[in-house]
């Protein structure tokens, strides 16, 4: 949870955006959101974007989600914040007949889908929406809890269908602002005169806090994700020097202050099975710092937890640019964690991309601290996430095997690779949907998919897609490219998503996939391909791409390949069929 001041926002939002990433938002409430509308601003400045907000009047959802040609659907926004208040709530409530009370939940959650509903059918864009406060009356104490005429129960009961609702819906994404009140406490949280006086919800105090979740989701849709933690150990995670105490000496377990180290590993454990790469960077000798992951009864994470374990003498931020490119993962999707004040600044110092958390002196507080930061949000999760710590193994053993070879070229062979291209099909527009959300340099244009929104292009017969898996003798890659081409007109295919994991690079996939993208092309009736490049701070590496595929530059960043006069490209790859 952020430490900035609403007043600090506030001045954060008059600063200057120029050359910052822009996101279209639009902000509705059925209270005044003029201060929150100003928190989101500096917050989304604090993370590096340009927040292009639009605030609907007071209370006019209903008119502006109705009406087709209201101010909400003219401006376009990528996404729109919703935020109902609990307050509000609660006078509908309190002129509710007794009698429907215990229906109320239900009927108040059919009347905000159908918000969503109509917000889907008219623009398609993602719903950002708030999840309500625990608001209780106390009217009926804490027998509350076994009558489902209660308030407090009927708002516990919304929450959970808004949930199941979401779960539905693709494009609507949940809040958690009862935790930020659970966080903060309800007398942070709420400042009953702000609210009488001016119809505002959250307290100054608090408006950070709300903020900071939305903008996290907004960064998320941008592309802006964590993908690996990258540890320190002695002190991090373990208590004490693993080289001077031993094996026996480290708290881990029961021992001193060892259950908060455990609990950490807990946690951490947790993060890699839901696709978090864990890597190692000590100042340690590498047989010592490795010895507790091996034989430690105690420890929860083991070697086969760590994508890459790395312990010598080397200052950490070259060890951690080592890990970078061993991962081929961008710098700024990386989270450091080490005690030591000194390492971390340093850190921050010669790497400023890199998420370097202000770990707390006391390690009782670490775990507390790191779940407040909230730094490994998603919008989505496949079964591939689960797996994800192998594959990166997977690839070390690829590249040891590459010192083997005389030539890149034997390498290649010797890999013995199986492609597979297919049009995405339901079980494969999950990943797909999160590899446009994550994907930021192999992507020629950028586009983010939400899977209801994939779903319909890959049903339409204006458009034809394709997924790309691959796999070799050391292990299965998995899904790892998405291709769109969208119908430009009678003869011309325009290329609207090409994207592909880093992972796979320089293993001639490129080749294989400009290959599969005219095929298709040709198969189709059409007689040219149209490619663009949109260059993003993140994709000047694919920025020559459809040349080197073979295709004529038109100007403008746009290219193009005839079909019949297109020469495919030779690899070491052998196409499987599904």
């Amino acid at each position: 949870m952020t430490e900035k001041t609403f007043s600090e926002l506030k001045k954060k939002s008059r600063s200057s955006a120029e050359g910052l990433p822009r996101f279209r938002l639009a902000l509705m409430g059925d209270c005044a959101t003029q201060h929150l509308a100003t928190a989101l601003r500096g917050a989304a400045m604090d993370r590096g974007v340009n927040l292009d907000l639009w605030e609907a009047d007071y209370d006019q959802l209903q008119a502006q989600i109705l009406d087709d040609q209201s101010e909400l659907y003219t401006f376009e926004p990528a996404a729109v914040l919703l935020y109902l208040c609990s307050e509000k709530l609660y006078d509908k409530f309190a002129k509710c007949p007794l009698e429907q009370r215990e229906q109320f939940a239900q009927r108040t959650y059919e009347g905000i889908a159908a918000y969503w509903d109509r917000i889907i059918a008219t623009k398609s864009m993602q719903i950002l929406q708030y999840n309500f406060v625990e608001l209780d009356d106390r009217v009926f104490g804490d027998y509350a809890a076994k009558n489902d005429g209660a308030f407090i129960t009927q708002l516990r009961q919304l929450n959970e269908l808004l949930r199941k609702g979401a779960q539905q819906r693709s494009q609507v994404a949940i809040l958690d602002l009862q935790r930020v009140q659970n966080e903060l406490g309800r007398r942070t949280f709420h400042d009953e005169k702000l609210y009488y006086i001016a119809k505002m919800p959250i307290s100054l105090q608090a408006l950070p806090a709300a903020a900071d979740i939305a903008v996290d989701r907004v960064c998320i849709m941008m592309g802006r994700v964590h993908k690996c933690v990258v540890l320190d150990l002695d002190n991090t995670l373990w208590g004490g020097v693993i080289g001077d105490d031993g094996i026996n000496g480290i708290q881990i377990g029961e021992l001193g202050l060892g259950r908060a180290f455990t609990d950490l590993q807990l946690w951490l454990k947790e993060l890699r099975k839901r696709g978090i790469l864990l890597a190692v960077c000590s100042k340690n000798e590498k047989d010592a710092a490795m010895e507790p992951f091996l034989h430690h009864p105690e420890m929860v994470l083991h070697m086969e937890d760590i994508a890459l374990f790395v312990a010598n003498w080397e200052d950490k931020a070259s060890n951690i640019r080592y890990i970078q490119q061993t991962l081929n993962i961008g710098m700024d999707s990386m989270v450091f964690l080490d005690d030591n004040p000194f390492e971390r600044q340093a850190v921050r110092a010669l790497i400023p991309e890199i998420c370097v958390p202000e770990l707390p002196q006391d390690p009782a507080q670490y775990l507390h601290y790191l779940r407040s930061l909230d730094l490994f949000s998603t919008v989505s999760y496949s079964e591939t996430d689960q797996i994800r710590t192998r594959q990166y193994q997977e690839e070390s053993s690829r590249s040891q095997a590459q010192q083997q070879f005389a030539s890149y070229d034997e390498y290649l062979e010797s890999l013995e690779m199986l492609a597979c291209a297919a049009p995405l099909d339901g079980f494969r527009i999950p990943r797909a949907a999160q590899l446009t959300q994550r994907s930021n340099q192999f992507n020629l244009r950028t586009v983010r998919y939400t899977e209801a929104e994939l779903e319909a292009v890959a049903a339409s017969e204006d458009y034809h897609t394709l997924y790309f898996t691959l796999e070799d003798r050391f292990g299965d890659y998995g899904l790892i490219g998405v291709v769109i081409l969208h119908k430009e007109d009678a003869e011309a295919a325009f290329v609207d998503t090409w994207l592909m994991s880093c992972r796979v690079l320089r293993r001639g996939m490129e080749e294989f996939i400009a290959d599969k993208i005219v095929e298709t092309a040709k198969k189709n009736g059409f007689k040219r391909v149209i490619g663009e490049y949109l260059p993003t701070a993140k994709n000047k590496m694919v920025r020559d791409l459809y040349a080197q595929m073979g295709f004529a530059d038109l100007g403008e960043g746009r290219y193009q390949a005839d079909v019949d006069t297109y020469q495919p490209h030779t690899t070491k790859i052998k196409e499987k069929t599904v």
